[in-house]
């Protein structure tokens, strides 16, 4: 059951919409004792799926940590496109993102988001599971699955727990350093590179 608040923003109407859709019939809520509106997930998905109007799409996902990680980040697309050729995908589009995969807020990351929900997309290609999110990766790939999209991890090998660690440790730096500092700032820059020479070095 989700609540008006979150189901208007799935479906991107207003209050005023629901409370109108609810009265005329075309969508089912249900009445909790306090007489508030719930509504089913099953509902939004119903509603989503007849609003479609666009076609579904082979979209690529590539991200890094910081700015300093260009180099990493064309190589992330290259794999992408390379793939999508190898396997007879039109790859319509690569969303991008610098930040760690600890924020939930990256604009790339909410956009990708808001295609699933709308289900504009078919698949998901990544060359990681970390490239999509830090922690996680099963109920998002719950998730899109629910909208009709599937997740292509390209590199499936399983990283070594101290490579796992040394990631993690790299990415909860960079997350609280660019919140406290700016992700753009020399010291942002200082502070994470002074950990990456500390972790990684012998």
């Amino acid at each position: 059951m989700l609540t008006i608040k979150e189901a208007k923003r799935l479906l991107g109407v207003s209050t005023k919409t629901i409370q109108r859709w609810d009265k005329a019939g075309k969508i089912r809520c249900v009445r909790t004792p306090g007489g508030r509106r719930r509504i089913p997930l099953s509902e939004v998905l119903r509603i989503m799926g007849e609003g479609r109007s666009k076609p579904v799409r082979v979209v690529g996902y590539a991200r890094v940590s910081s700015h300093t990680q260009s180099d990493d980040l064309e190589r992330q697309k290259m794999a992408i496109k390379r793939y999508a050729e190898e396997n007879g995908l039109r790859l319509d589009e690569i969303i991008t993102d610098i930040g760690s995969g600890l924020n939930e807020r990256r604009r790339g990351f909410k956009k990708l988001l808001g295609m699933i929900a709308r289900k504009e997309v078919e698949s998901v290609i990544v060359t990681y599971r970390d490239r999509l999110t830090r922690f996680g990766f099963e109920t998002l790939e719950f998730f899109f699955g629910v909208m009709g999209a599937k997740i292509v991890v390209i590199n499936e090998d399983e990283k070594t727990p101290q490579e796992e660690l040394v990631e993690d440790l790299i990415s909860i730096v960079s997350h609280f350093a660019g919140k406290l500092y700016g992700f753009r700032s020399h010291r942002y820059k200082r502070v994470v590179e002074g950990v990456k020479e500390l972790i990684e070095g012998d």
